[in-house]
């Protein structure tokens, strides 16, 4: 070749020739077959539910013993917030108006006629008489008006309670820092009521004493508290006026107790089905 010939190379890439083998072990031949893999677990196939099944256990309907707990415990809890709230009503309305109950006082009384006559055989006593009494009632709240009905009034002794006579004063209303008077309230028994054989000895003994005979007013009713368009229940009240003195009238003359020392109590009378506190 010439020394000014240029030399360009061939266009062509060079042939690669492929890597030789790896050398054969000693003591091995290429016949030999090769290593077996491992053999494989078998692929467990996955249980899969239902989801039509799934969706069925959530909304599966709860048990009556579930519902029958769930409606006491709602029904215990709306009655205990009842009950609460009331209480924090009836405190706030006592701490604003210091409501105080009625008062009553026996005025004067009056003995028209008693007359305690014994059987022949001495087995019984029958009794006649006839009070007239003058009745007073306050109403001392300014805010409340207390609405009663009929008073049903028994005259008794005392302490035995032996009964001598009763009479009614007609259902009325008492508003506020009211005084209520009611004049010639009659008190009778049915003539010629008879008395048991312990009743007529203790009122005999009675009317033997010097200091006269013991008598107690005893009242009871029901009333309503009202206060503006709130009304309560009607409770029953229980007015007691003890520390009263009499004498037996003399022929056709009225005798007058003595009701200075008066003093009447009221309470009230809960009744539970047959039972009366």
């Amino acid at each position: 070749m010439a020394p000014n010939d240029n030399h360009f190379p061939s266009s062509k890439p060079p042939s690669t020739a492929p890597p030789p083998p790896p050398p054969i072990p000693n003591g091995s031949s290429t016949n030999s077959k090769p290593n077996p893999l491992p053999p494989r677990q078998p692929i467990r196939q996955q249980l899969y539910s239902d989801p039509r099944q799934q969706q069925q256990r959530r909304w599966q309907r709860p048990s009556n013993r579930r519902i029958c707990c769930c409606c006491c415990f709602w029904s215990i809890l709306i009655l205990l917030i009842t009950l609460l709230v009331a209480s924090l009503l009836a405190i706030g309305l006592y701490v604003v108006y210091q409501p105080r109950p009625p008062s009553f006082t026996v005025a004067s009384l009056r003995i028209h006629r008693f007359n305690l006559t014994a059987s022949p055989d001495s087995s019984a006593a029958h009794l006649s008489s006839l009070f007239n009494l003058t009745l007073i009632t306050k109403n001392p709240n300014s805010q409340f008006v207390f609405d009663y009905e009929p008073l049903v009034l028994s005259v008794v002794t005392d302490p035995d309670a032996i009964f001598l006579g009763n009479g009614t004063i007609p259902a009325f209303s008492s508003g506020e820092r009211n005084l209520t008077s009611f004049r010639g309230v009659v008190l009778t028994s049915t003539e010629a009521r008879e008395l048991d054989f312990g009743d007529g000895l203790g009122l005999k003994s009675d009317l033997k004493r010097r200091s006269g005979l013991d008598l107690k007013i005893v009242m009871d009713t029901k009333v309503e508290i009202r206060m503006g368009k709130l009304k309560s229940k009607r409770v029953g009240i229980r007015v007691s006026c003890g520390e009263i003195r009499g004498s037996l009238p003399k022929g056709k003359a009225v005798s007058m107790a003595s009701t200075d020392k008066s003093k009447c109590k009221v309470d009230l009378r809960i009744k539970i089905w047959n039972w009366t506190f």
